[in-house]
């Protein structure tokens, strides 16, 4: 899977030395919008629509990233593509996302759908998920809520954190470390940061604030904490994972 996202982010570089200034950023953007606003109708994998695959990066009514873009802006008449309310800069996020689709690696997910029962169990049990996550306020602080994970990823995403939880990380679920001046480390979710301050979320679920004045110094990790579970679990029992992960759409359980 390093390989995998090695390659991704390859093509990412060249994508952006071809004039699109594609950034990771740009694509996590993008990526929330898509959820927010398109999945409904297309689906998270895009392909939700008969005779649609967004993955494929084949379009019928658009042959360059602009008429792409005007499409997604003004849709498309006669059909129950509605227009959207997007600025430019939200349009090219979302083309850039389903650029990153097409680039991506698929998941075994529609082979193998996994059983989601099977996968809570693996989630409480055996993976000791809950130790770390929280699934409607139950669980721990030191990974992301999630509640509504299921609504917000791709199977094929949830598949690639399982087995290497640094491939993906977001930037709104950026680990964070920061030692304050007498020494003491504080460690958590980042939520937001400026040039004088951070807010994080810290392993306790502690909403914490701190000046940047007030620190020795404070580093954005590169790599999950999150353990890869590529030699922990069968791939019967991450297809399970996964499909359990999938209901979570922040209905109450």
């Amino acid at each position: 899977m390093r390989v995998l996202a090695c390659i991704l982010l390859g093509v990412l570089a060249l994508w952006a030395q071809e004039g699109h200034g594609v950034t990771p950023a740009d694509i996590q953007r993008g990526e929330q919008i898509f959820v927010t606003n398109c999945a409904r109708c297309h689906g998270p994998n895009g392909d939700a629509i008969s005779g649609v695959d967004l993955a494929s990066n084949k379009f019928r009514h658009a042959r360059t990233d602009r008429e792409l873009m005007d499409l997604i802006k003004k849709g498309i008449p006669g059909t129950p593509m509605p227009p959207g309310n997007y600025t430019d800069d939200q349009a090219s996020a979302i083309v850039a996302y389903l650029h990153s689709m097409g680039n991506a690696p698929r998941s075994t997910f529609d082979a193998n759908p996994g059983n989601p029962a099977r996968g809570k169990t693996i989630f409480d049990g055996k993976g000791q998920c809950r130790t770390c996550h929280r699934v409607n306020e139950q669980g721990g602080f030191t990974g992301p809520d999630l509640s509504s994970i299921g609504g917000e990823r791709r199977p094929a995403d949830l598949q690639r954190s399982l087995v290497d939880p640094s491939a993906g990380i977001r930037d709104t679920n950026r680990p964070v470390r920061a030692v304050t001046l007498d020494g003491t480390v504080i460690q958590g979710t980042l939520l937001n940061y400026d040039t004088y301050s951070l807010q994080l979320l810290d392993t306790s679920g502690k909403l914490r604030s701190l000046r940047t004045d007030k620190l020795r110094g404070y580093e954005l990790m590169k790599t999950s904490p999150m353990p890869s579970y590529k030699d922990q679990l069968t791939a019967q029992e991450t297809a399970d994972l996964v499909s359990y992960l999938v209901t979570l759409k922040g209905q109450t359980r």
